[in-house]
């Protein structure tokens, strides 16, 4: 993901030459969004494994419900 952050950088600071500020907000603009997912996704896994009342069974539970699928 930073290879393609920096690349939109990248793209975002040739549009603006003289505007720094506009070009970190035309690239902070499809970038938040696009990291929302990630973060709820990363939120939900510190919750998980590291302090959820379930500690360490809620990722025990995830792990053997995978085992069982692959087979």
């Amino acid at each position: 993901m930073a290879m393609f952050d920096g690349a939109e950088l990248g793209k975002a600071t040739p549009a603006h030459p003289d505007n720094v500020e506009a070009a970190l907000s035309t690239y902070e603009e499809a970038l938040f969004p696009r990291s929302e997912a990630a973060t709820t996704v990363a939120h939900q896994n510190h919750e998980l494994f590291c302090f959820d009342d379930r500690v360490p069974f809620g990722l025990i539970d995830i792990l053997v419900s995978k085992e069982r699928f692959s087979s």
